[in-house]
């Protein structure tokens, strides 16, 4: 099946967007600043811990080293004795070390326990100042030290005058197994980091799930209860919050169905109401009927004063059947025991018909070819053609245009384009108002309510457009750019199959 970019586009800032994500997005920025705020503190703690003991450790060996070794050596030892004493200290598994002090000619010597490791030269200049300076305090030398890096290997460098005046030793001790070590510990906390922010992942999914369950739960019946099943209600367990909300959205959806119980109970009674007032009415109408045909044939013959009234009397009782139908077509509509009576005709003919019954071709301008054929209920576009017709004589201006055309249209639940006959009905009168547009087919609707005495009923375009709807069709109202109003019916060229059977 293949999917639209634009819906795909759609679900995809859908998701990015939805309160899953964020809320794994949050557990995860939480999780991983807490791991690695937590790494890099154990991580320094431990680094300094790891050094300082390797450090205290070699400067207290060489203190003591150079204390037994080359404390006894004499103010101005010989070059051989500072290399017999260099061989006593330190050694290749522990630290490189090296002496320097002026020979017994007054001459330099500078010896090394190994000068291919470590020389003088390798002793920085700020440490050599601060061995050799004295302290005013006391007038003595310290050990002093510092940690630096050879050709990318990190070292602890240190030295000490011995003696006061004495030779000075400095010494080398390599920290590449501490670095290993920590480069290890920070291994370890990345990965502990890493699992961390997997598990907060996991427990957000987990925490998502449990709350928007819910919520979607909480959709759904929402969605079920706009499409009309007030019956729906929610689960309720626990007493959270989620909880409370299904609660009051059972409580609001219970008043919701009383209500709406209650107004269809009324809906039900207006209608029965204006059904039996209806049929109550046809019985006397049609006795009264019979006797307007006989006054209205005897009207020539009747006084001058009396036959006005007669025929007022006469008119208003045909408009008063044609009322009476009209609430019964209106009944049968809001019933649903509406049925279509369906044959083919040709819509050209039917509305040249309906037009010729009622002396309109004169004062109506037509575009209706011929041979438009169409599955509809010839009486009922009888109906709203002369509905839409007579609107357009009644309200609109000259001249009045009546068009037929057949068109292709996509329709939902159709695999392909469907056929619709397209008819519109156009005035070159004032138009419609614009805030009377949304109400023209609405039930006893007029524009100028001043107007409370008019010869039309009000229903025509009500009935007009439930003709349409039953057919499957549309009516829809709009004003020309030209002036004037457009009525556009539409019908499908076949009833649709999602017609009721009773319906077809």
């Amino acid at each position: 099946m293949i999917r639209s970019p634009t819906g795909g586009w759609a679900g995809l800032l859908r998701w990015t967007t939805s309160l899953r994500l964020r809320l794994v997005a949050v557990f995860a920025l939480v999780a991983l600043t807490a791991a690695v705020s937590v790494s890099g503190i154990a991580y320094w703690l431990n680094r300094d811990a790891v050094l300082t003991r390797a450090q205290n450790s070699a400067l207290n060996d060489f203190r003591d080293s150079l204390q037994r070794n080359a404390a006894s050596l004499p103010a101005t030892p010989t070059c051989e004795s500072l290399n017999i004493a260099v061989g006593h200290i330190g050694g290749p598994d522990t630290y490189q070390v090296v002496l320097i002090d002026a020979s017994a000619d007054n001459g330099p010597c500078a010896v090394a326990s190994n000068r291919d490791v470590f020389t003088l030269d390798d002793v920085p200049r700020s440490l050599q100042r601060a061995v050799n300076t004295v302290h005013k305090n006391d007038d003595s030398y310290h050990l002093h030290w510092e940690r630096i890096s050879l050709q990318g290997h990190p070292y602890l460098v240190a030295g000490a005058r011995i003696n006061g005046d004495g030779p000075t030793g400095y010494m080398l001790k390599s920290l590449e197994a501490e670095r290993k070590d920590l480069n290890s510990l920070a291994w370890s906390l990345g990965i502990a980091t890493l699992l961390a922010l997997i598990g907060a992942a996991l427990l957000a999914q987990a925490a998502g799930s449990a709350v928007l369950r819910p919520v979607r739960r909480l959709g759904e019946a929402a969605q079920r209860l706009g499409e009309g099943h007030l019956d729906t209600r929610l689960k309720v367990s626990g007493t959270d919050e989620l909880a409370e909300m299904s609660q009051t959205f059972n409580s609001a959806a219970e008043a919701l169905e009383t209500r709406v119980e209650e107004l269809s109970a009324r809906e039900a009674a207006s209608r029965r109401f204006v059904a039996d007032m209806s049929h109550e009415l046809r019985t006397p109408l049609t006795a009264i009927t019979a006797v307007t045909d006989v006054l209205e044939d005897e009207a020539e013959a009747l006084d001058p004063m009396i036959a006005p009234a007669v025929r007022l009397v006469v008119s208003e009782t045909r408009r008063l059947n044609e009322l009476v139908e009209t609430l019964m077509e209106v009944t049968r509509f809001d019933a649903g025991t509406a049925k279509l009576r369906v044959d083919e005709v040709d819509v050209a003919d039917m509305i040249i018909a309906c037009m010729d019954a009622r002396a309109w071709l004169d004062s109506v301008e037509l575009e209706v070819p011929r041979g438009v054929l169409a599955a509809l209920d010839p009486r009922r576009l009888d109906v709203i053609m002369a509905n839409l017709i007579g609107n357009a004589l009644k309200h609109g201006g000259s001249p009045v245009r009546v068009s037929l055309r057949k068109e292709s249209s996509a329709t939902a639940g159709h695999e392909g384009p469907t056929e619709e006959i397209v008819i519109e009905v156009s005035d070159h009168g004032p138009g419609i108002p614009e805030d009377v547009l949304p109400h023209v087919f609405d039930r006893f609707y007029k524009a100028d309510a001043s107007r409370a005495r008019s010869e039309g009923s009000g229903l025509g375009l009500s009935i007009a457009l439930e003709n349409a709807h039953i057919h499957g069709g549309d009516i829809t109202a709009a004003n020309s750019p030209e002036g004037g109003a457009v009525f556009t019916l539409r019908l499908p060229v076949q009833p649709s199959a999602d017609l009721p059977e009773d319906a077809r």
